[in-house]
């Protein structure tokens, strides 16, 4: 299986790199600086924005962890949408780095939390664009696609405890209440869904235990 990963140098996409190598796994580094790149692995050194489906159709799995820039939040759709415009009828599976914000609060599914009162203001932004991704990600049919959302905070300093518990549309709290899910433990569920390829075009989200 070969796997790409797209902002494999960013935070998260650097941690689901090295979570990736642990085991074993044939990685390529879809990145824009290779000077940044710390891990001896293949490279592609591109802009998303200039990938071509020529570029993916080597890797049978590509990763999507893109984070847009401040105050450039709208890329998170736009590159979301140059994805989805070039792996078209192909026979790769996307696997999108999400956010929370997207989740709904309660069981009917009448709110998401990045409408709920007191979220914070610098984040909507990005949590409008990440939303109208996932909603173009949505009418997708003609290829295989995930969508990982976190938990409602998403820890960069978290301990990597090797456990998570699975959950859907809905934001999830663990046993103490919390919603929380660290880089470390949201890369190992990646990964393990690399592995089971178990959902097909569906948003699914993670929370620790």
């Amino acid at each position: 299986m070969k796997i790409g990963i797209i902002g494999a140098t960013g935070k998260q996409g650097h941690t689901t790199l090295k979570e990736a190598l642990s085991r074993g796994l044939d990685v390529t580094a879809i990145i824009r600086n290779k000077r940044k790149l710390t891990e001896e692995v293949p490279f592609i050194e591109k802009d998303l924005f200039d990938l071509t489906a020529t570029d993916l159709a080597p890797f049978d799995v590509i990763v999507d962890a893109f984070n847009a820039p401040l105050g450039q939040e709208t890329l998170h759709q736009t590159s979301l949408d140059h994805l989805i415009t070039i792996l078209a009828n192909t026979e790769n599976k996307l696997i999108v780095v999400g956010g929370a914000s997207s989740l709904f609060i309660d069981s009917k599914k009448t709110m998401v939390l990045g409408d709920t009162p007191g979220f914070p203001e610098s984040a909507k932004p990005t949590a409008k664009s990440m939303r109208n991704a996932l909603a173009d990600l949505r009418k997708v049919t003609n290829f295989d696609w995930t969508y990982l959302s976190p938990a409602a905070f998403f820890n960069p300093n978290g301990h990597k405890t090797g456990h998570y518990q699975i959950a859907g549309d809905v934001l999830t709290k663990n046993e103490k209440g919390e919603s929380e899910i660290s880089y470390a433990d949201y890369a190992i569920a990646l990964v393990d869904e690399i592995e089971a390829n178990s959902h097909h075009q569906e948003r699914f989200s993670v929370v620790s235990k």
